[in-house]
This record gives structure tokens, sequence and C-alpha cells, in this order.
């Protein structure tokens, strides 16, 4: 991976994406923090529906929507089954984009997205310039990532203040699809509101495959072009509107039909 990237030219855009859900106060607790520091932010929730402790979904998302968001703005995922522990914190900066994340594997899907990348890890004194603390053990969404993007977001902090350069961060959770002369080989990364069952498994693996169909669950299914390609209670494969190979059920849900959930196994073979 090259350490080139496009230069970041602060926009004032935010987006989040945690594990947070919406029962409890901690997203809005965050963006508090966000307003407080920048009140001029402007501050989208990419999800706050991810797995709780699978930092992979959360990756795995960020890297097929940030090209949606103007170059300049910040990204912030906090899923962070290790916090208050030692791990660090990640910086990246790809395409006019900066992303932060704990230093888990969050981000290594969307190294793998970009084709040049500027890697970086948080130095403590950086923190400390800011007037951050000693943070709670619990909630860095608050007491570190919230603020940190603040000032990043403002214009008064430079991502390249934020700690020095590095070869890699940590590798991710998820393996990558395997990719065979007449098959690929992927699984479930997430399961949408519908049911959908998304894998990992790009529209691009395909291309040497000719009629390909998927093997789910005990089933084998074309792929079709869209949901009304098949009767109602019908299943169908398709390669959803962010590239990847999507198993659904028209108008219900695939996931509780087939008894599938995240990890499980997805084929693609030549018919």
């Amino acid at each position: 991976m090259s350490q080139r990237a496009a230069a970041f030219a602060p926009s004032g855009v935010v987006t989040l994406t945690t594990d947070f859900g919406h029962k409890d106060p901690f997203v809005g607790v965050m963006k508090g923090r966000l307003v407080g520091r920048f009140p001029a932010v402007i501050m989208i929730d990419l999800t706050h529906e991810i797995l709780a402790h699978w930092p992979a979904e959360a990756g795995f998302w960020l890297a097929r929507a940030f090209r949606y968001f103007p170059p300049g703005t910040v990204h912030v995922a906090v899923v962070d089954p290790g916090v208050g522990s030692t791990r660090d914190l990640a910086v990246i900066e790809a395409e006019g984009h900066v992303f932060l994340a704990p230093d888990n594997g969050l981000l290594a899907a969307v190294v793998e997205a970009v084709e040049t990348a500027t890697l970086r890890r948080v130095e403590p004194r950086v923190l400390e310039r800011i007037g951050i603390g000693v943070p709670s053990a619990t909630f860095h969404g608050r007491d570190v990532f919230a603020p940190l993007a603040a000032e990043i977001a403002a214009g008064r902090l430079a991502p390249d203040v934020l700690g020095p350069q590095v070869a890699e961060l940590m590798p991710g959770w998820l393996e990558d699809p395997v990719v065979g002369h007449s098959q690929v080989a992927g699984s479930v990364v997430t399961i949408d509101h519908f049911g959908n069952l998304i894998s990992n498994i790009d529209a691009v693996h395909l291309e040497h495959l000719s009629h390909p169909a998927v093997r789910v669950g005990g089933r084998e299914l074309p792929l079709r072009r869209t949901y009304s390609d098949v009767r109602p209670g019908e299943y169908l494969a398709l390669v959803n509107s962010f590239g990847v190979v999507e198993v659904a059920r028209a108008e219900r849900s695939a996931a509780e039909g087939l008894g599938l959930e995240r990890g499980g196994p997805v084929l693609v073979v030549t018919k």
C-alpha cells in the first residue's frame, strides 16, 4: 500500500458509525460533544446498528459508503470491544477523506478499498494538546473520538500532526473470499433491515464465471437483476447497490427463511 494520499481539506461533515443502537443516550452524547467543540458541524449517521462488538461489519459498510460523502469528510467509527485497554487509535487519510477508529481491524476494509492511503496512529500528546484529559474506561466515543473528530472537521487539527505514519494497522477480522477457477467462496457479513444476507463477494470476483449461481442454505439460486424478478416468497441472488452478492427473499426475510447468520458460507459457482 502506497503511503501517498489525496490532500485533506475539511468540509465540516462528520459521519458516525457505531454499535451503540438507539435505546441508550450514547449516540446523542457523542453528538453533543461534537457540537460543543464545533457548532457548525454537519453530522450524518451512517449506522448505529452494527452487530455489537464486531468491527468487521462497521469496516465493511464504511469502505462501501464513504465515497457517497464529499471529500473533506471525517468518518468516525466506534465499534470498540477493547475500549479502555492499550489498543491504539487509528487514522487513515484516503481520497480526501479522514477515518478515525480503534486500531482493532475495523479500518482494514477501507485500506483494501482505496488505491493509496496514509496510515497513522494517534499519539497521546495530541489528545493532551486539544484538552482531552484522562478518558473514561468505557466511553471513548464521547471522551476521545468525538472531540478529536470535531477538531479535525473544524480545520484546527491537521491529520498529519496526529502521529507518525505507520506501514500497517491491525488486520481485519474477515478472511477475503477465496477465488477459484470455477467458483468463489465467501461468507455473510451483515443482514440488513429486510433480512437480506449480504456477502463479502464483490461483483469483480464473478467476472471470470459464466452463468454464475449462488449456493447458500442448501439452495442454488441464479443471479437475478432485482427483487421483483421472482414471486413473493421466492429466494433470489443478485449483485446489490453496493456491488456485492446478496441473497434475498422477495417481500420476506431470507435470513429467517434460511436460518443463516453472519459468517454463514456463500458459494458462487459456474453453471
